[in-house]
């Protein structure tokens, strides 16, 4: 028997009888209620001509050492499959619907709330610290990752540093002083929220992955001209603003617009969009239990999350 039509069989016999019984799901659930390895249950629901596949929430662009050309789109399509993608029968259109507007709802929710716990943060960090007024004056703290696009979740995973599970997106949260900001200060800045850090870990399981940096530092990254100052100028093009000095935020976005960082990042953006759709069109169309793919790592990537600089 042909690959295609072990495909067509696994549709046939244990992914079309789920669905009649459980309704339209996830991909992740899906996995769950089959037992399918991922790879070959994505290939056989995006094959299959009676099951309807509908995706939510949107596509950007990751900076990824491990691919060519460091551009790729974000979710991975492992992870669109999994989390972001409903799967269901062509007469349970309705319902898919349904699912689909109800997960829209509780994503937004989500980034809502991680948003909220951020900016809470902050507040009650700089609350504690003397030196509250001098860095309100002198620094701005600009939010970026999953939570700017509205596609923050909770799907539990370990965090980098400890391996202790937390709940879903990270807080990426990123300071920026102005140069003539007191050393001492921005130590002791440092010091406020790394305790923070591990008080929300603790007690609520969120993570805040931070970082502070004075304003040469950020011309000195938006030279764009390593894979760490490419990354860098991505979240400060992509962050909004969280809290702190307005004028700080605004200056932050002006020179990011002065480097040319949103022209070079959408350059990156088509090249990550046509390679997902190379990446889709191969993987599609192999068998994986005896051909290889040089888009492998656009399906199975390493990491969702970007690191900062």
């Amino acid at each position: 028997m042909s690959w295609m039509n072990r495909l067509a069989t696994i549709v046939e016999t244990e992914i079309v009888p789920v669905l009649e019984d459980k309704g339209p799901m996830t991909g992740a659930r899906l996995v769950e209620s089959t037992g399918i390895e991922v790879l070959h249950l994505w290939q056989a629901c995006c094959r299959a001509n009676g099951v309807r596949l509908e995706t939510v929430g949107k596509q950007f662009l990751r900076l990824d050492r491990n691919v060519d050309g460091y551009a790729r789109l974000s979710p991975s399509i492992r992870r669109q499959f999994l989390t972001y993608t409903f799967a269901g029968l062509e007469s349970q259109a309705g319902e898919i619907q349904a699912k689909v507007e109800a997960f829209e709802r509780e994503t937004e929710t989500i980034s809502r709330y991680k948003r909220d716990v951020a900016e809470q943060s902050v507040a009650a960090t700089l609350g504690i610290m003397p030196e509250k007024d001098a860095i309100l004056e002198n620094a701005c703290f600009i939010l970026a990752g999953d939570v700017v696009y509205d596609m923050s979740h909770t799907v539990s995973r370990p965090e980098k540093s400890t391996g202790e599970m937390v709940r879903g997106s990270d807080l990426d949260i990123i300071v920026v002083a102005e140069d003539g900001l007191d050393p001492e200060i921005i130590r002791s800045l440092d010091n406020y929220i790394h305790k923070r850090k591990h008080l929300l870990l603790v007690n609520d399981r969120e993570e805040i992955d931070y970082l502070i940096k004075s304003v040469s530092r950020v011309k000195e990254q938006l030279k764009f001209d390593i894979f760490s100052s490419m990354v860098a100028s991505k979240i400060l093009n992509e962050g909004q603003f969280l809290y702190g000095n307005m004028d700080v935020f605004r200056k932050v976005k002006g020179l990011v617009e002065d480097y040319g960082i949103p022209g070079k990042l959408e350059k990156l953006q088509r090249q990550a969009v046509e390679n997902r759709k190379l990446a889709e069109e191969q993987l599609l169309n192999i068998d994986v239990e005896k051909e290889s793919s040089e888009y492998m790592n656009l399906f199975f990537t390493r990491a969702e999350e970007d690191e900062i600089y």
